[in-house]
């Protein structure tokens, strides 16, 4: 096997959450271009069925479930999805987000709760019922953010602790599952990539941060996706417990 074949994922079975929109989206084709058959799972099915399509055109098989990862039964409906569909499970992109810029002293406990049983909650729940059917040799691949080791500038209290959550929880999935069941657990922390959520910014925010990140710009979508199938492909076979900062140079400025 070559070096560029280590980060194929022919005959592989990935689940991607939060696959309707964003970087779901971009994660999913990726996927999809490494040779993966994809379970994608969000609670928009209309413009989930976009995503599908995009995964359709690249050769790949595709199926959709409606799901909500703050349910722990609809995430194992995700899964027994993929079980019935395509019989394995081989890695899971923890992608479902959301984020608010609220003001601390001004945010609800309703409005908290919400954002780490999205953000922190449903990835547990969906990395646990992949857990359940993972053979070794399988990956899952969290989504964290840079917001969990610095700021930027935004009333982010919820989302931040939120991701900060994320990496202690990758560490000790890595922990518990890695060596005992071969499932690698590791992290993505993006920095600022055109989005939804980068969307609802106030106007010149953006801008304001480009001191901060040394190349420059925002991140391109499929720069973050290669570094998800990589970390999903057996070329981060040596690779676990560990969050992969794609931020262009922003933690470090």
């Amino acid at each position: 096997m070559s070096v560029l074949d280590l980060f194929r994922l022919d005959g592989r079975v990935v689940i991607v959450t939060g696959a309707s929109s964003g970087l779901g989206v971009s994660f999913a084709q990726g996927f999809a271009e490494a040779g993966a058959d994809l379970v994608l799972g969000a609670r928009r099915m209309d413009r989930m069925a976009q995503t599908a399509a995009l995964v359709e055109q690249a050769g790949r098989r595709v199926r959709t479930c409606q799901t909500d990862v703050t349910d722990p039964d609809q995430c194992q409906r995700l899964v027994d999805t993929a079980i019935a569909e395509f019989g394995r499970v081989d890695a899971l992109m923890n992608n479902a987000g959301v984020g608010k810029a609220v003001p601390a002293m001004r945010e609800t406990a309703e409005e908290f709760r919400a954002v780490i049983d999205v953000n922190l909650n449903g990835s547990y729940w969906m990395a646990q019922a992949c857990a359940r059917v993972m053979k070794p040799g399988s990956a899952i691949v969290n989504i964290s953010s840079v917001l969990g080791l610095t700021t930027a500038g935004l009333p982010q209290a919820a989302y931040s602790a939120s991701k900060a959550g994320v990496m202690g929880l990758t560490r000790d999935l890595a922990q518990q599952w890695s060596g005992r069941k071969g499932i690698r657990v590791n992290a993505l922390a993006p920095g600022f990539f055109a989005s939804e959520i980068t969307d609802t910014l106030k106007p010149g925010h953006l801008d304001s941060l480009m001191p901060r990140i040394i190349l420059g710009r925002l991140g391109d979508a499929a720069e973050l996706a290669a570094t998800a199938v990589w970390l999903a492909s057996p070329a981060a076979g040596y690779v676990t417990g560990q969050t992969i900062v794609v931020d262009g140079g922003l933690t470090i400025a």
